[in-house]
């Protein structure tokens, strides 16, 4: 760490990859980083349409952005000249609302004269733990899993990924919103089929996807299973439930089959969930007890693991200790490669 890098100690973070305009305070308590504001705006308007509209998020975004700033920069007390550095999401995801949150921190970088860094979404979302758990640290087994993406990586180290597997068609995320969608309910569809899937039972029998072969991950015919059934149904009403009990339990066998499966792979006993579909707490309690004895589980509050900004501002923070620095010509780029990727040449469990 350079002695430039080590006295930041306030750090603004800008997230706006998608429908949420985020903002966050972390600052430097010791040798501790911690969150002294987080602000997220959720968009609504999305749910009339069952799905994120990418021209009305930017827009949005555009009238949003500042006051969320205000807001964050209130609550945490701390004046915006004191801010030492910014992080902002510069990708993956939605090209008109990346635009909005990277030109507004490069121009607010620029007038403070402070240090700018462009983050990597997902990479971000294996940081949100460490604001909880400030112990964290690798080795472990990462599972993303959100709307847009489900990853399986091998992490020895901090900025150094191994991607052993993602997916090959739709992401979990993704399937949860369209069988929601197919069984008149709202959007997102992660909270809605966990809640109503509580007072269901797990008795269609659908299929579950890739479940022996390899690290990748398929949802689109797990999804077209769940339409059949819907179609199928003499009385929706009656079996709504059950459906969503049914399929929330085929993605989540195959997700933690494919965990475990990297567990074995790896020999680490740690596991990193993130991303918007680790939200889900039966999720959480499902891996947990059949990774018991094997590995323990480890996710963020649904708060910092949903899109945030304070998980961008610490990925950014990582990078801003080691003295890396994005300059003004720094752009959105929606498929953002990950930082340190490295080849995994052995991604492949073994059969037994």
């Amino acid at each position: 760490m350079s002695d430039a890098a080590a006295m930041i100690d306030v750090v603004l973070g800008l997230e706006t990859s998608c429908d949420e305009t985020s903002a966050a305070v972390l600052v430097r308590d010791g040798s501790r980083v911690e969150v002294a504001s987080l602000v997220i705006l959720s968009q609504d308007i999305h749910t009339v349409f069952g799905g994120v509209v990418p021209e009305l998020a930017s827009r949005a975004h555009v009238r949003a952005i500042g006051p969320v700033v205000r807001q964050a920069l209130r609550e945490a007390g701390i004046p915006l000249g004191a801010v030492e550095a910014i992080a902002v999401t510069a990708g993956p995801g939605l090209v008109g609302s990346l635009l909005v949150g990277v030109c507004y921190a490069k121009a607010l970088a620029a007038t403070l004269r402070v240090g700018l860094i462009g983050v990597h979404h997902l990479e971000a979302h294996l940081f949100a733990p460490t604001l909880e758990d400030a112990e964290l640290a690798p080795p472990f087994l990462a599972l993303v899993v959100s709307g847009g993406h489900t990853l399986l990586l091998d992490v020895p180290a901090w900025g150094r990924y191994r991607l052993l597997g993602g997916t090959r068609d739709d992401a979990a995320g993704e399937a949860f919103d369209k069988v929601a969608s197919m069984l008149g309910l709202g959007y997102p569809g992660g909270p809605f089929i966990e809640r109503l899937a509580v007072s269901g039972r797990d008795r269609f029998p659908l299929p579950r996807p890739m479940l022996g072969d390899g690290f990748d991950f398929s949802f689109s015919g797990l999804k077209t299973a769940v339409l059949h059934a819907v179609r199928a149904s003499h009385d929706l009403e009656h079996d709504r439930a059950d459906l969503a009990a049914s399929f929330q339990a085929a993605v989540f066998d195959v997700l933690t089959a494919k965990v475990l499966a990297g567990v074995a792979h790896t020999g680490h006993r740690r596991v990193v969930l993130g991303g918007g579909v680790a939200c889900s707490r039966t999720l959480t309690r499902y891996m947990a007890e059949r990774l018991a004895g094997q590995a323990t589980v480890s996710v963020a509050s649904p708060r910092l693991n949903a899109d945030n900004a304070a998980m961008i501002a610490r990925a950014g923070w990582f990078h801003l200790e080691r003295g890396v620095h994005s300059s003004l010509y720094l752009d959105a780029d929606p498929r953002l490669p990950w930082p340190g990727l490295e080849p995994a040449p052995s991604a492949v469990p073994s059969e037994n």
